[in-house]
């Protein structure tokens, strides 16, 4: 089960209050890949940090009995002191995994060579991208949260990524954000509209779609 049981976040920033969520209590459909559709500022990504665990809420709680991911592509919560692989081996040991098959798999889908033995404070964006991507591919989520992912690296290595990721799909579930309808469309089939405060759940990804664009 992945729930929210009246979570309320509320930011308080040089004295203006923002309310993001207000007493939301929602059950996430299992064995259905949910999008999370609002304009910019409505929260979606405040909303898949509470799902990851990486930020609390201001009040209720976060159920979690499923193994939920960090947000695909997120890279800010590697140690930038620390070498990529002991970024690695650290994480895989946070989920309980087997710590060299990790490694051995990340070394062969990130394809950052002898990179992987320098600080993470020394790669780029794109690298640190494919370091994260890689290593969720490595963990066998139930659920991967999705929060804008945008491509990285040359044609070949997308074309690998989408195809991992698509495999990944037939034994797991998604929460996806996205500002774009065709995106959605291609992964969801139901969704949570975010406005001013307010969540409406839609049981049709094209009801959500609709439903977005007339804001």
């Amino acid at each position: 089960m992945l729930a929210f049981d009246r979570v309320s976040k509320i930011y308080n920033l040089k004295g203006v209050r923002k309310v993001i969520l207000d007493d939301l209590s929602f059950v996430f459909p299992e064995n259905r890949n949910v999008a999370i559709m609002g304009k910019n500022g409505a929260g979606k990504s405040t909303m898949m940090r509470l799902l990851a665990g990486s930020e609390p809420p201001t009040s209720g709680h976060v159920y979690r009995s499923l193994r939920v991911s960090w947000p695909l592509g997120f890279a800010g919560g590697f140690n930038g002191s620390m070498t990529g692989l002991e970024n690695i081996r650290f994480v895989s040991r946070i989920y309980g995994q087997d710590t060299e098959r990790v490694v051995t798999y990340v070394k062969e889908f990130a394809e950052l060579g002898p990179s992987l033995r320098l600080p993470i404070k020394t790669y780029s964006s794109g690298m640190k991208a494919r370091l994260a991507f890689g290593l969720s591919m490595a963990i066998n989520f139930q659920v991967y949260l999705i929060d804008e992912i945008t491509a990285v690296g040359d044609e070949t290595f997308r074309k690998k990524s989408r195809a991992v990721f698509q495999e990944k799909l037939k034994s797991s579930q998604i929460i996806m954000v996205s500002h774009s309808a065709a995106t959605i469309q291609e992964y969801c089939d139901c969704g949570l509209l975010l406005n001013a405060g307010g969540v409406t759940f839609y049981d049709e990804v094209t009801e959500l779609i609709t439903a977005y664009k007339s804001l």
